[in-house]
């Protein structure tokens, strides 16, 4: 019922998320306009940044131009490429749980309800409106088929433009620790980032969002084996368990799932191989994010640092491509495009706040099962406002998949009573 509700509000909110309701075709046969083909674009478009970047600072190391610099770019370089060693009086306490001044049950129960419902509203509304933007219709009419949106990168780039703003802003306003991380870092969880939102953004022209959905929740997998090789990590018997039955999930509703109409093996192909850049990518940025956490920042200053890389490096290859006029035209002749994509970079940048408080006040656990409840949620909502369908062998393995999901909290919950160091949350700054 309060599914129903909510897609009633959804929809009387903005009344064109419904309008072009056929299911999204497959993306024009010109090779340049082949999904690979333009990842191989942006990607040698970052490269452009990244590798005289590099080479930069591999220079002024081996110069060792922390002790031989002076100048007017000492200061700049210090901070780009070495950082600052953080002092004892200039330590802030992170954004780690406090006991707020009022503990009445009343109170926790309101400020719980407050950002439960920050959440759920920031991130539902973010998924409709990322479906809405890729894979329906803008400007249709009775005569004219209107024309779709095909440029993920742009999508990108309006949400950390918007990131990076709110980031700088709080930063400004509220007292951070001393930065201490070479900038230079940030880029690489900063490149990362960007690939896995364009495959995310992209793969929506191929799978259905309830796929995509699942597909997120299967990163645990790949998390996993990512922190076995960049942060070398061990995991508890229980977390292998949980991550099979996650697989096992997702391969029922993949497998019980009919195609799309007018999909092809194709273009489902290529869906799962967006999805699985998609989680890679992710998974990467997540553990390169806690590794630099080692710096003592606060997750403010991680989202600026990199939002800021990430809006360098999207400007930059949409003016190697000329993409970034061709965008703005678009937001020109469709006002209706404009606001979603205003409204989607606003749920992003909201969503992110609701991030950091949820956890500063009631801990990843209860911000884990906030977000996994987000995720059956949207799967819902899309059924309803989108007509896809879900067998019965498909809904159980939803099912199978979002019980293992909760069964990793209550773990974590229990290991963390008993004492021991329980796999640390993978990190919550970039998530969309």
């Amino acid at each position: 019922m309060d599914a129903r509700w909510w897609a009633v509000v959804v929809l009387a909110a903005l009344p064109s998320l419904g309008a072009g309701g056929e299911t999204p075709e497959a993306p024009p046969e010109s090779w340049t306009q082949l999904w690979f083909f333009r990842f191989l674009v942006n990607a040698a478009g970052y490269a452009s940044f990244m590798v005289p970047g590099y080479l930069l600072v591999q220079y002024f190391k081996r110069k060792n131009y922390l002790e031989t610099g002076r100048g007017l770019c000492f200061p700049l370089v210090k901070t780009c490429v070495f950082g600052h060693e953080p002092k004892a009086s200039d330590e802030v306490p992170l954004a780690s749980r406090t006991e707020p001044a009022e503990t009445t049950p009343t109170w926790q129960a309101l400020k719980l309800l407050f950002c439960a419902a920050g959440l759920q509203v920031s991130y539902l509304t973010w998924g409709v409106l990322q479906e809405r933007v890729m894979t329906r219709s803008y400007g249709a009419t009775a005569t004219s088929p209107g024309e779709r949106f095909t440029d993920s990168q742009f999508l990108v780039l309006m949400n950390r433009v918007l990131a990076l703003l709110v980031a700088g802003l709080c930063c400004i306003l509220c007292k951070q620790p001393r930065h201490g991380a070479p900038m230079y870092r940030y880029s690489f969880a900063s490149l990362s980032n960007v690939l896995s939102s364009w495959c995310q953004y992209e793969a929506l022209k191929f799978v259905s969002f309830p796929t995509q959905v699942l597909a997120k929740a299967s990163k645990v997998i790949p998390v996993m084996l990512m922190g076995k090789l960049v942060s070398r990590r061990s995991y508890e018997h229980w977390e292998y368990l949980t991550a099979g039955l996650i697989s096992i999930g997702v391969s029922m509703f993949l497998l019980s799932s009919g195609p799309e109409p007018r999909s092809s093996p194709a273009t489902t192909l290529s869906g799962l191989i967006l999805l699985a850049g998609y989680i890679a990518f992710d998974s990467f940025t997540s553990n390169w994010q806690d590794a630099l956490f080692a710096y003592k920042m606060s997750s403010v200053q991680m989202m600026f640092g990199v939002n800021f890389f990430s809006c360098l490096f999207t400007v930059g290859s949409l003016l190697e491509q000329g993409a970034l006029l061709e965008g703005t035209r678009f937001m020109g002749r469709h006002s209706e495009f404009a606001a979603h994509a205003l409204l989607l970079s606003v749920c992003s940048a909201c969503g992110q706040l609701f991030i950091f408080y949820t956890i500063g006040q009631f801990g990843a656990a209860v911000f884990t099962i906030i977000m996994t409840l987000r995720q059956a949620f949207a799967i819902l909502l899309s059924c309803l406002l989108y007509g896809h369908t879900v067998t019965v062998v498909g809904g159980l393995g939803v099912a199978v998949v979002f019980a293992a999901l909760l069964l990793r909290v209550y773990a974590r919950g229990r290991l963390k009573q008993r004492g021991k160091k329980a796999v640390p949350v993978e990190s919550p700054v970039q998530k969309v």
